[in-house]
């Protein structure tokens, strides 16, 4: 399966013309929701193997450990993980899953298991999407800091609007150049009063 923009939004995943709040301090009018992608896991294991597809072969081979932060970059980790190891010689060490979640002040964590998984070990960081690239930023820093050394981004959808460089390779299923991001409080869709979209 070669996943489209247009498959994308025939599953209900990639959202637009709407308002939305990302959750990192940014609103737009896109939203790829991990909620409609993650519910059929036959889906994502597609969706994954196509983004596998794309990787490099020294890439495949050189990640020790996925990780992404919850919700949608975790099941996608988990799924990649378990996939990569079929594209590798079974003499290949197994590849290992580390997912980053939230502490209860809603600041992304790795947790002290994981930490020790990463320490030492090449990892791919893996997220539904990537809008600012904040999020992939904040989740390179706390691999580092344990230790691990990131190798390169993965994502389902890139907005094109990367505010944060990591000095790795960036790879994605589908790009879409989306709307411009705003900070929420420049929203001018909050400033019209234009409700955030639930679901």
């Amino acid at each position: 399966m070669t996943t489209s923009l247009n498959e994308l939004k025939s599953l209900g995943v990639l959202m637009v013309d709407s308002h939305f709040d990302y959750g990192n301090g940014y609103h737009g009018t896109v939203y790829l929701n991990p909620h409609r992608l993650f519910q059929q896991p036959g889906t994502i294991w597609r969706v994954a193997q196509d983004l596998i597809a794309k990787l490099p072969v020294d890439l495949v081979s050189a990640t020790e450990v996925v990780s992404g932060p919850v919700m949608g970059g975790t099941l996608l980790a988990h799924t990649m993980a378990g996939l990569l190891d079929g594209h590798r010689p079974l003499s290949h060490p197994a590849c290992f899953f580390a997912p980053l979640s939230m502490d209860h002040t809603g600041s992304l964590v790795l947790r002290r298991f994981y930490r020790d998984v990463v320490r030492g070990k090449k990892v791919l960081l893996a997220d539904d999407v990537r809008n600012t690239g904040t999020t992939f930023g904040r989740a390179k820093a706390l691999i580092e800091d344990a230790g691990g050394i990131v190798i390169a981004t993965v994502q389902i959808c890139d907005r094109l609007e990367a505010m944060v460089e990591l000095g790795v390779p960036n790879i994605a299923l589908a790009e879409y150049p989306a709307p411009e991001n705003y900070p929420a409080a420049d929203c001018p869709l909050c400033k019209a009063g234009v409700a955030v979209a639930a679901f």
